[in-house]
């Protein structure tokens, strides 16, 4: 069992910078796979960046590619998303998750469905 939590969103204007933490418990966070996604209202969760589980592979969105840095401290327990140049449509609730290290190796590492444990998100607004 994995528990999460995010912190780090907040309001921020178009250009700016933010950094999201996300937080594990238990001792097997370097085994699996994590992963960030957001989400709007009436919209569903949309992939964002996912790393493997020694931070070896990483693979973004075309959307925030050349912006957004996911790393992880395997030490500390925690993921990271950088986030540079930040546009209103980026504005969303972000979220971390962990899955079975096997599909950052796969195109399921850029579905919700396939990550089984969720953060309870922050929220990010980037105002114009």
């Amino acid at each position: 069992q994995v528990q999460l939590v995010e912190s780090g969103g907040g309001l921020v204007q178009t250009g700016g910078s933010l950094r999201l933490s996300c937080a594990a418990s238990g001792r097997t966070f370097s085994s699996y796979a994590m992963g960030w996604f957001r989400q709007t209202p009436g919209k569903e969760r949309e992939f964002v960046a996912a790393i493997s589980w020694n931070g070896g592979s990483t693979y973004y969105a075309d959307s925030v590619k050349g912006r957004f840095t996911i790393s992880r401290d395997n030490g500390k327990n925690t993921v990271y998303l950088q986030m540079n140049s930040l546009k209103p449509e980026d504005t969303a609730v972000y979220y971390c998750a962990a899955g079975d290290r096997s599909i950052i190796y796969t195109d399921w590492r850029s579905s919700s469905q396939r990550y089984r444990y969720w953060g309870q998100g922050t929220q990010v607004t980037v105002s114009s």
